[in-house]
């Protein structure tokens, strides 16, 4: 089996599951209680959230622990926007579906919603974002690197913009951990654990002191009284130890210097040897290559490398089944190019050999298929 599926998820790292052994069976206690065991439980919270915040940048009470991009995207968006009663929405074209969405179910509750079109290399540029804000803009959306073609958003010119303007700014910094430096201009901004070898079932977000938003969840005063429920302490230090994995400095290189090494071995060799392949975005996360076969199915592609072993997307693992093609390839591409796209996402633990092996199945699938 080779997994090149890496934007989807990735696996946990063996470090990482040792970090969070001893809190699933020993210092099991929830965080909450006065006793001991909980107060030993509340201890490695609180040191998960301080060794977030520090690699962040920002204050351990800015940090909130949730359980996923999806629950953070939708926290952003609602919690910012109904904390201000009305008002003009700005996202991008290409925003995950749980930021796309939100905004568009707020849309019904009679917020006005622009949507900014990526240019014809998949970025959204601070000036198109400058020309959509308007005076009673309350909310910006732009991601710091889309998950279906790895390219890279100017979020941080883009954070200025909107700081400048007084509109609160979400960045989605999910596909970014260990590629980019975090956001500094952004009222908020997430990550989620398994994309960097952490557990599944948790993110973080950053949220700034003084941004304003209304609580997700009632019934319970954990996460600064914004996200009621018992605490995930084993997630929770997990998560503070693949990211602090992720972005150490030496080692943090060494793996971005070897997925650089994979998808470039892979590119080349996919452009000089399969005649009707495009790669889908310049700028581009070193981890993902999302390529287009021009007048083929990606789905049907999809399925032949799965016969084979080999494990890629469509796009979003949050859209897969869905029955359109991928929004974000068609905005900035079109409607055919979407039909057509293939998602390949490289990691830590793959090989040349794997990248290679992706490679000569491709050539074998296009060439059955035309």
């Amino acid at each position: 089996m080779i997994y090149l599926d890496n934007a989807a998820t990735t696996p946990l790292d063996g470090d990482v599951l040792r970090a969070m052994s001893p809190y699933f069976t020993q210092n099991f206690g929830n965080a909450q209680s006065r006793h001991a065991m909980g107060r030993s439980a509340a201890a490695a919270l609180m040191s998960a959230r301080d060794k977030t915040a520090e690699i962040f940048g920002c204050k351990s009470d800015e940090v909130i622990f949730m359980s996923g991009g999806t629950e953070a995207g939708n926290f952003a968006v609602k919690g910012a926007c109904l904390a201000r009663g009305k008002g003009h929405i700005v996202i991008s074209a290409i925003e995950h579906p749980c930021v796309y969405e939100s905004a568009k179910s707020l849309e019904e509750r009679g917020f006005e919603v622009t949507i900014i079109e990526p240019d014809g290399d998949g970025v959204i540029s601070g000036e198109a974002v400058e020309r959509g804000l308007r005076s009673d803009t309350i909310f910006c959306a732009v991601m710091a690197v889309n998950n279906e073609t790895g390219v890279i958003q100017p979020y941080e010119e883009i954070g200025k913009i909107c700081r400048e303007r007084g509109v609160f700014y979400y960045c989605d910094f999910v596909q970014a951990v260990g590629f980019l430096p975090f956001p500094k201009y952004a009222s908020a901004f997430a990550v989620s654990a398994h994309k960097f070898y952490g557990p599944k079932g948790i993110a973080a977000m950053c949220l700034k002191s003084g941004s304003r938003v209304v609580p997700f969840m009632d019934g319970g005063r954990q996460e600064r009284g914004l996200r009621g429920g018992t605490s995930d302490v084993p997630s929770a230090v997990g998560l503070a130890a693949a990211l602090e994995r992720a972005t150490d400095g030496a080692s943090g290189d060494a793996v971005n210097k070897k997925i650089a090494a994979l998808s470039e071995r892979f590119i080349k060799r996919v452009e000089g040897e399969i005649e009707c392949a495009v790669v889908n975005g310049k700028g581009r996360a070193p981890s993902i290559v999302n390529l287009s076969f021009e007048g083929l199915n990606g789905a049907n592609i999809l399925d032949c490398l799965d016969l084979k072993g080999i494990c890629v997307s469509n796009g979003s693992a949050c859209s897969a089944g869905a029955p359109l093609p991928s929004r974000v390839i068609t905005s900035a591409w079109g409607e055919n190019r979407a039909k057509s796209a293939v998602r390949f996402s490289f990691g830590k633990y793959n090989t040349l050999e794997e990248a290679d092996a992706a490679v000569d199945a491709l050539k074998e699938i296009i060439t059955n298929m035309k």
